[in-house]
């Protein structure tokens, strides 16, 4: 049987990948020596729940139609790559990054975690945005990607600086 989501479940998905970014750079900022890794993470925080409260005002949106559409998908493709990426990045009861810290990983190692978690968010997004008709806020999505695509420069950065 395939596997197939509509708009308000593909929110949802990106609700709680915002929920759990942010979730993770609380914790890695409360283990963080470094006074301007902490300030990065903590700011990455925020930005993250900006990101759920985007993607919540966007699913809050959408109609009854748009709620009950399922993507059209008939070999499956696009909806097991999504359950795929929002699988393995923590969300729906998986293991989150934050789970997994023990307080005694370097700064390096939290970035980049970080890091490979920026990158899924975007693979995520980049695989959604297509599915997302335009007026329930494709643009928002496109906008969501270059800020998640700044985040990882952000980080990257901080990284190379250690």
């Amino acid at each position: 049987m395939g596997i197939t989501f509509n708009a308000d479940e593909i929110f949802e998905m990106a609700e709680q990948i915002e929920r759990n970014g942010a979730k993770f750079y609380r914790e890695a900022a409360e283990k963080a020596s470094d006074a301007d890794v902490k300030s990065m993470l903590l700011e990455l925080a925020t930005m993250e729940d900006g990101h759920e409260t985007t993607f919540a005002n966007m699913r809050k949106e959408l109609s009854e139609e748009e709620k009950g559409t399922t993507t059209y998908d008939p070999d499956n493709e696009v909806a097991q790559y999504l359950k795929t990426v929002a699988d393995f990045h923590g969300t729906e009861g998986k293991v989150s990054p934050t789970e997994n810290l023990t307080g005694q990983e370097s700064m390096a190692d939290i970035l980049k975690i970080a890091l490979q978690a920026e990158k899924n968010s975007i693979a995520f997004y980049v695989g959604i945005k297509d599915l997302v008709p335009s007026k329930a806020g494709k643009d928002k999505v496109q906008a969501i990607i270059i800020e998640e695509m700044a985040h990882v420069s952000t980080i990257g950065g901080k990284l190379h600086a250690l």
